[in-house]
């Protein structure tokens, strides 16, 4: 007989702000828009972790919700919420903060932290209620940041790949 699979997925909201990166490929125009401010922006996040699998036919759950929201909490909440992600998590100093790349760190935080990691299926993020951005593993595209201030010396970035 065959089990049945089924995805659960657990929603948390996550506040936390960033600075525009100032991209080196794109003009002047494409750069500056209503999120690019010196000061950076915040966003509240709808994080939505979806977990894959067959039923446990001993306790009746594909995972344990109480445990996924464990793992939720140490992957997510704790290292970005109410963070300023390019200077609080050590990662975002040297990726760029974007919310696609904010899916990867996740998804790589939850894979280390959850006992069954073969579980996790898709991490979505709704940054607005237009844009959302999903993330189900696999291979990732090189995410460091480009030091913008040497390409457009006169840009007063914050976004540089030297440490303070």
């Amino acid at each position: 007989m065959n089990q049945a699979i089924l995805h659960l997925t657990k929603v948390i909201r996550v506040t936390d702000n960033h600075f525009q990166f100032l991209s080196p490929f794109l003009s002047d125009e494409e750069n500056n828009g209503k999120c690019n401010n010196p000061n950076g922006h915040g966003h509240n996040y709808v994080v939505l972790v979806t977990v894959k699998g067959p039923v446990d036919p001993h306790t009746g759950m594909v995972i344990n919700v109480h445990e996924l929201k464990q793992y939720m909490q140490e992957a997510i909440m704790d290292p970005l919420d109410h963070k300023n992600l390019d200077q609080d998590v050590p990662y975002f100093k040297s990726v760029v903060s974007t919310t696609e790349n904010l899916a990867i760190f996740i998804w790589e935080q939850l894979q280390k932290v959850m006992e069954k990691s073969q579980l996790l299926h898709e991490v979505k993020i709704l940054e607005t209620e237009k844009n959302h951005v999903v993330y189900r593993g696999g291979s990732t595209y090189p995410r460091k940041k480009i030091d913008s201030c040497n390409l457009h010396p006169n840009r007063n970035n914050h976004m540089s790949s030297d440490s303070d």
